[in-house]
């Protein structure tokens, strides 16, 4: 059997699961070796979520992409470390179906998977997704040597919670920085998020116009609310906190829900930063970064749409206004036989 029968090779996916390794383990090191098994129940889950529903429209020309992997990565990497496994199976064949294979597969759908199945998930088991929390390791071995972290751990709240319930900030900048506080599985490697960003970015794989728009209008935002008092600390607390800078990196660049145009991307990119902070200011959910992100992947189409058609109206007026410019000199110096026989004589 030919893996090539059943499996699409995509180079730009593979350079997203790249820079995502060094996240996995750095995870494996905060949590356990539990995050591994998690990945792979999700990967199996989706996988064959993928098969076999695309295998309903495609027929015997059914692949599996490497974008499935991709989406089963980053849902994994959203969860948290304590997630049962049938939540995870739930989600991610939630987010392939219904966020992926109902509009065509690979190419066709207009919102993010992984976040798809995160949000539905989040949804229907908060207790699972919103209120249990594990204390990363912090010392050598750490999780290395360890299935999950113990029982009695699972008791911390994010620092995001915590700013939400008004218990202050709970981690200092530095432990922001370096991930050492509980949280989501690949949202605490920020140090190796950045640097996947930039290889991901040198590769040309993702748009730093995206990336850049995301976090400067999010840092905007934080500062306008923190000076209303809508929030309490420093906006570049709320950058390092939660899974922002994951989601702006990975997450609102993907290549198929993200804009193409080059001005949709500074938008989109502005509208994830803005709704991102909204959310966390004034709503009841302590992050935002997920529901962000879907709402600026449903105004995506209608975003591409009207620019181009505004492009194309520039466009159009600027043709036009080069072929009256190209006139008017040529009416202007050219002179009837009359008018010449009339300036001979004069001369």
């Amino acid at each position: 059997m030919k893996v090539k029968t059943y499996f699409m090779h995509q180079k730009m996916m593979t350079k997203v699961l790249l820079a995502l390794l060094p996240i996995i383990i750095m995870s494996t090191w905060l949590y356990g070796w539990r995050v591994i098994s998690l990945l792979a129940v999700t990967l199996i889950a989706g996988i064959a979520a993928e098969y076999l529903v695309l295998r309903l429209i495609q027929k015997d020309k059914t692949k599996v992409t490497e974008a499935c992997l991709v989406s089963c990565v980053l849902f994994t990497l959203t969860l948290p470390p304590a997630t049962p496994y049938y939540i995870a199976i739930i989600g991610i064949v939630f987010g392939i179906v219904f966020g992926k294979a109902v509009f065509g597969g690979f190419g066709r759908n207009i919102f993010n998977p992984a976040l798809v199945g995160r949000a539905f998930i989040y949804i229907a088991f908060p207790r699972h997704l919103a209120l249990r929390w594990t204390e990363p390791f912090t010392d050598f071995p750490g999780g290395f040597f360890n299935y999950a972290g113990a029982e009695d751990l699972i008791t911390s709240a994010t620092p995001l919670i915590n700013l939400k319930e008004g218990a202050g900030a709970s981690s200092s900048l530095k432990e922001l920085i370096f991930g050492l506080h509980p949280g989501t599985i690949g949202e605490t490697a920020r140090i190796l998020i950045i640097v996947a960003a930039i290889y991901l970015i040198w590769t040309k794989t993702a748009a730093w116009k995206i990336m850049l728009s995301t976090l400067g209008s999010a840092a905007l935002m934080a500062a306008i609310f923190n000076t209303t008092g809508a929030l309490t600390e420093p906006f570049y607390y709320y950058l390092f906190s939660g899974g922002l800078l994951f989601g702006a990196v990975f997450m609102a660049t993907d290549p198929v829900s993200a804009p193409k145009n080059e001005q949709a991307k500074w938008i989109f990119g502005a509208l994830v930063g803005i709704f991102t902070m909204t959310i966390r200011a004034f709503s009841l959910f302590a992050e935002g970064v997920m529901f962000a992100i879907l709402l600026a992947n449903s105004l995506t189409p209608l975003l591409e749409r009207n620019l181009q058609a505004w492009q194309k109206e520039r466009q159009l007026k600027a043709k036009a206004k080069a072929e009256r410019q190209a006139k008017t000199p040529e009416q202007g110096g050219s002179k009837t036989p009359a008018k010449a026989k009339i300036q001979a004589k004069g001369v």
